[in-house]
């Protein structure tokens, strides 16, 4: 199985890296994840991003906050998917980083996520590869009936509740 790239922007994004790093493991998706800057270590994110495929990587996760060019300095680097988790900063709340990452040219495409959503880039991510596994394929879809599961459990508690009240 090929293996997903995560680079972050600074070790500051790591607690919503971790969330994509959670699901990557669940999925038992091999990753790979470095700290690469678009802004103080250009030379590394582009000497990355150009031997991604090379280096048997199927796509990127990029995570940044603020100015948010980590995302785009990578795409603009490789023909591999590119999934863009703008980070919530200190200042606007993620809406910089988000704009920052959304608003890419044509020709460059960053597929973004939430703010801060690592959890659905590393969905995303798994999604791309099980176009090709099979086995990936049944693992994500047992993720997702156990989360419909889920919520039907909290739906029959909340009926349950509201029945005694």
């Amino acid at each position: 199985m090929k293996k997903i790239g995560i680079v972050m922007g600074s070790k500051s994004d790591l607690p919503v890296v971790q969330k994509a790093i959670d699901v990557l493991n669940e999925l038992e998706i091999p990753f790979e994840a470095h700290i690469y800057s678009a802004h103080r270590t250009p030379e590394e994110a582009a000497a990355f991003a150009r031997a991604a495929r090379q280096n048997g990587f199927a796509c990127v996760i990029a995570f940044a906050g603020m100015a948010a060019h980590l995302a785009g300095a990578i795409a603009a680097n490789t023909t591999l998917p590119v999934i863009g988790v703008p980070c919530k900063g200190p200042v606007f709340d993620g809406m910089d980083a988000l704009l920052s990452t959304v608003q890419m040219p044509s020709g460059i495409p960053v597929a973004t996520v939430a703010v801060n959503g690592g959890a659905n880039a590393a969905l995303l991510a798994a999604e791309i590869l099980s176009v090709g596994d099979p086995e990936l394929a049944c693992r994500l879809r047992k993720k997702r009936e156990a989360a419909a599961a889920a919520i039907l459990e909290q739906d029959a508690q909340l009926m349950t509740e509201l029945s005694h009240s």
